[in-house]
């Protein structure tokens, strides 16, 4: 059985840092695909950053510069480094996994707020 905890998430002011980490149990994290996804109220989930089984990263526009995903395969763990935050960055953060190496993620933590004022 596949299960993520996220923790990390909590009330920042804008311009302050967060960091959100997914503990990963129940399978291999080291081969799996893992990311970050967010959702506003009122807003479709979007992907903020994805990780592969190695190093290479990707960040979503919005969040480039700001954002850093990163994975510690020993510890099966995710985090999700986040800086200068405003409030649009404001979500309901989830950190997902999967084995294949593209497609629809099918393993989600059960997600933490984060919410920036302003």
């Amino acid at each position: 059985q596949v299960h993520l905890v996220e923790s990390g998430g909590g009330l920042v002011q804008a311009g302050g840092s967060l960091r959100l980490s997914c503990s990963a149990s129940g399978w291999t994290f080291s081969s799996f695909r893992a990311g970050w996804f967010r959702q506003a109220p009122g807003k479709d989930r979007e992907l903020v950053a994805r990780i592969l089984s190695g190093v290479t990263t990707y960040h979503a526009d919005s969040v480039k510069g700001r954002f850093t995903i990163s994975r510690d395969n020993a510890g099966s763990m995710l985090f999700l480094q986040m800086n200068s935050l405003n409030p649009e960055d404001t979500a309901v953060y989830y950190c997902a996994a999967d084995p294949s190496i593209s497609g629809p993620y099918d393993y989600w933590g059960q997600g933490t707020q984060v919410t920036v004022s302003s």
